[in-house]
């Protein structure tokens, strides 16, 4: 359902009736003679200032293209569906107010910054005023909306956007409100991605919606690669067009998808083969919940180096689709596929990627049987990687110890460079303290015997930096 975030609702019910309430609240604020509170919003790089007026609480509809809930209405697939055929009906109202207090990552809790905001107002009131349209659909604060439904409040103040707005020019109201960047609940990162996304199916360029969203042009161009590797694991989960993953379940990973691109890219320049293993691997492990820390340890090289030792054998053997790519109008005629490499990382891939979608498909949907089978799969997977994870993790701190004692020489060499310039200063000047300067050429005597001392032992042929330290001690010494 996520393809029809722009979908262009009808009016809700009562619409002409609301627009007739609006209308006449509108006239009394005019006519009061009292001061006018009015909220101002972007609209095409222009300020517009919209009258505020108390309106029933209960009369207005919960936005359901809101960038807010994009991701999150996929929780419940039936439900997402009704809402897209009958966005105004109570069911669906209901779906969006249980979306709107829910925590973005998890749907299934409620969101604590949610409760947060609900004691904010009960305790001091409504600050800002809510945005809606002539027809009653809230285009700003529909969360604040539905804490105040669960508080018993019977009126909200809100601004009304003319009359003649357009379904697009409600969108791009919302997102400008949301990028002020000043609200109690920023958009999810899912969410961030699906606007991003929405605003450059209208045409906009990168530049443009670089500068909107605050963010640099290639960070743009980062987040529509994760978006579109979002949707490719998406599909994939899906075993034979079945029940597949949400975009919600990639909510948590922003991080560990930003290196990924980072690491891709760097490979992908070189070794475009090796980069596409990289990516496989890490997805994998990413869609089985392996830490930040733990997706570093995740290289080209790892399934052959570590996860061949402790993956079961048969495990991420590639399909005939995946081999051999039939070409269309030749009779028949084949072209290799991916590399071996590719096709068997990938293969892997798939098959945590529907393990994943099938576990985590709630109610009767799925066979129990079926979803045995697939926790087998998933928790064969984690062990596999978990072992061999700790592995590669085993031999990258052992690397980093091997390259440590080297390390600090090179910072001890740009040191003593570092001292070469502030003596040469310090002369010039006639302010070097030569009593410490001695005593401190005393201490580093004694630190070359100590490493020559150790850097000697153990052997019996020493490279040329080596032999000089032992040759210029032994003569120091001598």
């Amino acid at each position: 359902m996520q393809e029809q975030m722009t979908q262009a609702f009808p009016p809700p019910p009562r619409a002409d009736e609301f627009s007739e309430l609006v209308k006449k609240r509108l006239d009394d604020v005019k006519n009061s003679g009292s001061t006018r509170e009015t909220v101002t919003v972007d609209w095409n790089g222009q300020s517009l200032h919209c009258e505020v007026i108390d309106c029933p609480i209960g009369a207005v509809y919960f936005n359901p293209s809101t960038h807010r809930i994009r991701a999150q209405r996929s929780h419940n697939p039936a439900k997402d569906e009704a809402l897209s055929n009958d966005p105004w009906g109570g069911e669906s109202q209901e779906y969006l107010q249980f979306l709107l207090q829910a925590d973005p990552a998890n749907p299934s809790r409620r969101d604590p910054d949610f409760d947060k905001l609900k004691e904010d107002l009960e305790k001091f009131g409504q600050n800002d005023p809510g945005l809606i349209t002539h027809y009653g659909i809230l285009v700003n604060g529909n969360t604040r909306t539905a804490a105040l439904r669960e508080l018993g409040q019977q009126t909200m103040r809100v601004g009304v956007l003319p009359e003649s707005f357009t379904r697009a020019d409600i969108d791009a109201v919302e997102l400008s409100l949301q990028l002020r960047r000043d609200h109690r609940r920023d958009y999810s990162y899912i969410n961030r991605l699906l606007a991003m996304e929405e605003q450059a199916k209208l045409g906009r360029t990168p530049e443009a919606i670089a500068k909107d969203f605050r963010i640099r042009v290639s960070t743009f161009q980062q987040e529509r690669w994760i978006l579109s590797t979002i949707r490719e694991q998406i599909d994939r989960s899906k075993n034979g067009g079945g029940i597949g993953l949400r975009l919600v379940d990639f909510e948590d990973h922003q991080e560990k998808l930003k290196e990924l691109h980072r690491a891709y890219e760097k490979l992908a320049a070189a070794e475009p083969d090796r980069a596409d293993v990289l990516k496989e691997l890490r997805m994998a492990a990413i869609t089985l919940g392996f830490a930040k820390t733990d997706v570093r340890h995740i290289d080209e090289s790892f399934r052959d180096r570590y996860l061949s030792q402790t993956i079961p054998a048969g495990f991420s053997e590639p399909t005939v689709e995946q081999a051999a790519v039939t070409v269309p109008g030749l009779g028949g005629v084949t072209l290799p596929g991916a590399s071996s490499a590719v096709s068997v990382a990938r293969a892997l891939n798939d098959k945590v990627l529907r393990a994943k979608a099938t576990v985590g498909t709630s109610g009767t949907l799925v066979p129990e049987e079926d979803r045995r089978k697939a926790q087998d799969v998933f928790e064969g997977a984690k062990d596999a990687f978990d072992k061999a994870i700790d592995a590669a993790g085993r031999d990258a701190r052992l690397k980093k110890r091997k390259q440590l004692a080297p390390a600090r020489l090179a910072d001890a060499c740009a040191n003593i460079d570092q001292t070469v310039v502030e003596l040469v200063q310090a002369r010039a000047s006639r302010s070097l303290d030569e009593e410490a300067f001695d005593e401190a050429v005393l201490k580093l005597r004694a630190s070359l015997r100590k490493l020559a001392q150790q850097a000697g032992r153990g052997t019996a042929t020493p490279g040329d930096g080596v032999a000089w330290l032992l040759e210029a001690v032994a003569l120091e010494a001598s």
